[in-house]
């Protein structure tokens, strides 16, 4: 099975997109608090203020392990293209590219690395050659 990648969204694209049952949490938001919204979403989005602020990481791990969500799962705000394999490790699904981030230079970074010994939201650790199979 081919490895789902993190869809890369430019912010025209991301303002064009048909909002519908989206729900936007803040990065201080306790995600298992709006277990009911989140449920009841197409899209949650989870906001980057700052690159140097990473609490969305540990939400979108909360709402995709622990509240099971299967819908997107989105990253919006000062998203860097060197956070994006950090970001579809821990469940987004998807990220809006801020303005001047090169598409080609982001999708570089999500092939820098073959496997990861630490699990994430798709793969149980350890690695082995099984859970990069291409079939």
């Amino acid at each position: 099975m081919k490895k789902q990648r993190i869809r890369l969204v430019s912010a025209h694209e991301h303002a064009a997109d048909p909002e519908g049952a989206t729900l936007t949490l803040a990065n201080d938001a306790d995600p298992l608090a709006h277990a009911l919204e989140i449920a009841g979403a197409a899209r949650v989005e989870l906001q980057f203020p700052t690159f140097t602020d990473g609490r969305a990481f540990s939400q979108a791990w909360l709402v995709r392990r622990r509240l099971g969500f299967k819908g997107d799962l989105r990253a919006t705000g000062e998203v860097l293209a060197d956070q994006l394999l950090q970001m579809e490790r821990t469940g987004f699904s998807s990220a809006v590219l801020q303005e001047g981030v090169d598409r080609d230079e982001a999708e570089r970074q999500l092939e820098r690395f073959a496997c990861f010994y630490q699990a994430d939201v798709l793969r149980a650790a350890p690695w082995s050659a099984a859970t990069v199979s291409d079939d």
